[in-house]
């Protein structure tokens, strides 16, 4: 009975994880298009996006810095090897604080950015954390 309820806590823990891993994804989609978030990280986008409004999104929204900013939450995917060593050597306690404290320190310079670099460097944090 033990191992069948250690069972379903680890697996509604994976899905919460695969929750917020999926909500941060979606959210981040809407918000790359907002004109205001575009205004203060990316002027550059936004420049293009007012001058050409006719042309399809794929061509507003082609930027390289853009592309980092919504996929650098999988670059926290690569922390799954620091987690599985720690882990290894450390053990569970150890390896779950590292991860909150990097979701932490993520969120908190998510809420706190004043540029782009800001953003990318809280969402790969926030990615290990996850």
């Amino acid at each position: 009975m033990r191992s069948l309820m250690l069972g379903i806590w680890s697996g509604q823990e994976m899905c919460t994880g695969g929750s917020l891993f999926g909500y941060d994804l979606g959210v981040s989609g809407g918000v790359t298009s907002m004109d205001d978030f575009l205004k203060e990280f990316l002027p550059k986008i936004y420049r293009r996006k007012q001058a050409n409004l006719h042309e399809t999104d794929y061509c507003k929204y082609d930027n390289q810095l853009l592309t980092l900013f919504t996929s650098s939450l999988f670059a926290g995917l690569v922390s799954t090897f620091g987690a599985s060593y720690v882990t290894r050597n450390k053990g569970r306690r150890a390896s779950i604080l590292v991860g909150a404290v990097s979701f932490f320190l993520g969120g908190a310079i998510n809420a706190g950015a004043v540029n782009i670099t800001m953003l990318i460097v809280g969402r790969i944090l926030l990615g290990a954390g996850i």
